[in-house]
């Protein structure tokens, strides 16, 4: 096990790690930015360094600066969390060059994963159902052609995406040009690569997808089922565990295949399966993101396994000390993420307290959100026997949170969870779009 890990992160999953590392007895190391110098993650770890300006570029994003620093430190991994560096290939294979071990897949995995063109080739000779699409497409002329050939609508999306950027729905061949623009741009902004494909838009459609741990002794698990289609222009809004929409049998058969394809492929570390369900109850695959999730504490509430803590152990050589019977998944666990919607300087902070109610976050008393960073201030998880009973606790707590000096989405949450289309569980990916 490792004695020290630089955590290459900031904000709430900067505090989580910490938090994790802690208590398995592992000393931290703390990047920041100038923004960052007051953050609660670098009050909490146990050593902090100042490594850039405000600008990811110059801080978060500074490959070279962030090795430095854990060699300086003495740091024998780096955990990156997620965003940022987590499936940067270049940067896991410098971390390898210098010694220091990457929390996370291999680089050469990622690179294979990272491609979502060529991922879905792998996945469906593995045993999933894929999306009908297109490898990367060089130009809006030949976008047209596999459009043609697809049918339309499609969704013109980056090969190097996430996070709902560089993605397009197009209805008909008068958009392609305009999107095909708009896409690649926006891929060389947030990714440094503007390469896109097609793919058939399913519709109607939820977003379900499967976290997945799987070891270097060929032991892979998984931890069930994320439903996480309440979004707004493909960025997640709340996330719940089990989904309301798949039945027992459906849910123990996509865990199957999802295992059996994650073996043949030969993934170690922490992933996430991602898919449309659509109305006749098929399950297409879209993508697998090779880091931890966001959403990834609403499963540690379902299941009681730590994630990050499985991540490092993991990173470190350890098997995976249970076995797919050996995961409970009983009741419901529900998140709503807390975003600002504007900056602002925190006078006050009310967390919601009480049995299985959890509030990841970053904030203290005096914390500026600044324009430099993600909006997302928290993330509110509750976790109750039924559905029913985790719904009116999340209620219960979003009236509780108080975040005063930071406008946020605390209001909007409460509207979703108390809407009876979404307390009903028939809901997809259209519900934001219908408000």
């Amino acid at each position: 096990m490792f004695s020290k890990i630089l955590i290459a992160n900031r904000g709430e999953i900067a505090v989580r790690i910490i938090r994790a590392c802690k208590e398995m007895g592992v000393a931290t190391v703390a990047v920041y930015s100038e923004a960052d110098k007051n953050a609660l993650h670098v009050a909490l770890a146990d050593e902090s360094y100042c490594i850039g300006r405000a600008e990811a570029a110059d801080s978060y994003l500074n490959e070279d600066r962030v090795i430095s620093t854990a060699l300086l430190a003495g740091a024998q991994a780096i955990h990156p969390g997620y965003g940022f560096l987590s499936e940067n290939a270049h940067f896991a294979r410098l971390c390898r060059k210098n010694g220091i071990v990457f929390i996370g897949p291999d680089p050469t995995d990622m690179e294979r994963l990272g491609d979502k063109a060529i991922l879905k080739e792998l996945m469906s000779g593995a045993g999933l159902s894929v999306i009908p699409g297109t490898k990367a497409v060089s130009s809006a002329e030949e976008a047209k052609k596999a459009a043609r050939r697809i049918g339309y609508p499609v969704m013109l999306k980056a090969c190097a995406g996430g996070g709902g950027r560089g993605i397009r729905l197009i209805r008909n061949e008068n958009e392609i040009d305009d999107a095909y623009m708009q896409a690649t741009a926006e891929a060389i902004g947030a990714f440094g690569d503007g390469s896109v494909y097609l793919e058939k838009y399913i519709f109607p459609a939820r977003h379900i997808e499967l976290q997945i741990l799987a070891d270097e002794a060929g032991n892979v698990v998984c931890l069930g089922e994320r439903d996480c289609s309440l979004q707004r222009r493909n960025q997640k809004l709340i996330e719940e565990t089990p989904s309301p929409a798949v039945s027992e049998q459906q849910r123990a058969g996509i865990i199957r295949t999802a295992v059996r394809a994650v073996k043949k492929i030969g993934y170690v570390g922490a992933g996430t399966l991602e898919f449309l369900y659509d109305t006749d109850g098929n399950f297409w695959f879209m993508e697998m993101n090779v880091r931890l999730q966001v959403e990834h504490c609403v499963t540690e509430m379902l299941t009681g396994i730590d994630l990050v803590k499985w991540q490092i152990r993991i990173a470190a050589g350890i098997p995976l000390s249970f076995t797919q019977n050996d995961i409970p998944m009983a009741g419901s666990a529900i998140e709503c993420r807390i975003n600002a919607a504007s900056c602002g300087t925190l006078r006050m902070l009310h967390v919601p307290g009480g049995p299985f109610v959890r509030f990841d976050t970053c904030l203290v008393e005096g914390t500026a959100v600044s324009p430099y960073y993600d909006s997302l201030l928290g993330k509110l998880i509750v976790h109750a026997k039924t559905r029913e009973e985790a719904l009116r606790k999340l209620r219960a707590a979003l009236c509780e949170l108080v975040v005063d000096g930071i406008p946020t989405n605390t209001e909007e949450q409460l509207r979703i969870v108390s809407d009876a289309r979404f307390s009903s569980g028939d809901y997809d990916l259209t519900f934001m779009g219908s408000r």
